[in-house]
C-alpha cells in the first residue's frame, strides 16, 4: 500500500489522530504519510482517507 496527501490537503489534523503511526504534521502545518505502511496499519490508514474532510489522502494498493 502506498498513500500520498495531496496538496488539498488543510491540516486538520484528523488522520494524524486517528492513524499517527502513519501520518504526521509537517512543519508547514500539513499532513503527511510515512513512507512505510504495515499491513496490520492498512484498515486504520483506509479509514482515515474516507474521514478526510477535503479527500486529500490518497492511497494506491
Amino acid at each position: 500500500m502506498n498513500v500520498h496527501v495531496n496538496g488539498n490537503c488543510i491540516g486538520c489534523g484528523l488522520c494524524v489522530n486517528m492513524c499517527g503511526a502513519v501520518f504526521l504534521m509537517t512543519e508547514e502545518g500539513v499532513a503527511a504519510a510515512k513512507d512505510t505502511i504495515y499491513p496490520d496499519q492498512e484498515g486504520f490508514v483506509q479509514e482515515a482517507a474516507e474521514s478526510c474532510p477535503v479527500s486529500a489522502i490518497e492511497i494506491d494498493a
